[in-house]
């Protein structure tokens, strides 16, 4: 399909291109990973690293480790502008990508908003299918400000961004020990894992198949939208290096 000259490519098709290009070993710490990036003006960054630090130190990100970017420096094809910097942090994406490289053939579904309830995901409350839009649905859904991340940090409920995908029932051992391979390596965003042909947060799974549900990567970026500071973001914006990441302890 073509729009003025330029092919729209839709959300299923770039998380396919990008699953093929994460290179991330967990064993080894190594390898590329899908950024998701946000742009905040420099004087915000001391709280917005506040925020993002008491989001991942709750589980509610997919890793520890976050980018920053500084006015003037450049990642990608993106320069960071004056008075400008940017934060990024890991995709959750870059998980089917490593699923992707054990030979388990997983396929993202839809990402969306999950209630929960004492501290307990309940269920999806809205959904975007990625085979549906040519935007990164956690991206829309956070602009609508339907989340309730800050809420869920304070009293253990609330709505919170987060991504499902489906994978055969078959690799059901092969799955649990790349998960685990992950969870070792501070992946530590997977919020549920369902049993094979049964429904995973009221979404129905295909059949042969197990739904796997994933925080979303753009959760402290949310919150950082909930306390009413500007904040450009972008969902699934390009490859990085690992190294190139840091903790959010060494750097708040």
């Amino acid at each position: 399909m073509q729009k003025n000259g330029y092919r729209i490519q839709f959300t299923s098709s770039r998380i396919r291109d990008l699953m093929y290009m994460t290179t991330f070993n967990p064993k080894k710490m190594d390898g590329d990973v899908i950024l998701n990036l946000s742009v905040i003006e420099k004087k915000d960054l001391d709280d917005v690293l506040g925020i993002f630090k008491m989001v991942i130190s709750s589980g509610l990100s997919v890793t520890p480790y976050v980018k920053v970017i500084s006015e003037g420096e450049s990642i990608g094809n993106l320069t960071v502008g004056k008075g400008k910097v940017g934060i990024g942090t890991v995709c959750s994406i870059t998980i089917d990508g490593v699923l992707l490289k054990a030979g388990i053939p997983v396929h993202p579904k839809l990402g969306g908003v999950v209630q929960i309830r004492n501290g307990i995901p309940i269920r999806f409350t809205d959904v975007l299918t990625y085979v549906s839009t040519t935007v990164d649905p956690l991206e829309v859904l956070m602009s609508q400000g339907i989340t309730s991340v800050s809420e869920m940090l304070r009293t253990g409920s609330g709505k919170v961004l987060a991504n499902l995908r489906e994978a055969p029932m078959v690799a059901r051992d092969a799955i649990e020990s790349t998960l685990s391979d992950l969870l070792d390596a501070g992946f530590s965003g997977i919020l549920e894992v369902g049993e094979p042909n049964t429904r995973v947060l009221d979404i129905p799974i295909e059949r042969d198949h197990l739904g796997i549900v994933v925080i979303g990567g753009t959760n402290p970026m949310a919150v950082v939208q909930e306390y009413g500071i500007p904040i450009d973001t972008s969902a699934m914006s390009r490859l990085i290096p690992f190294k190139e990441m840091s903790r959010i302890e060494d750097l708040v």
